[in-house]
């Protein structure tokens, strides 16, 4: 377990990431993390944009299914 510690910057809260939870998010400064509730009332830091994944896989299933298709478009 890696412990955070919440701050008051100016009206914002602001938590320090250390650079061991960096590594773990494989994550650097400047990048983006999104915060997802879980199941459980949790919360899952990702990297990547979870709405983006979700659509890229919807969209590489219909094409999977409609392959012969788009082969014959192209």
């Amino acid at each position: 377990m890696i412990e955070a510690k919440i701050r008051k910057v100016g009206n914002s809260a602001v938590m320090t990431l250390s650079t061991e939870m960096l590594a773990l998010l494989d994550a650097k400064e400047g990048d983006t993390l999104y915060a997802v509730r879980t199941d459980d009332g949790g919360l899952k830091l990702m990297t990547e944009n979870p709405e983006l994944q979700a659509a890229l896989n919807a969209a590489e299933a219909v094409m999977d299914e409609n392959r012969d298709l788009l082969q014959a478009l192209a």
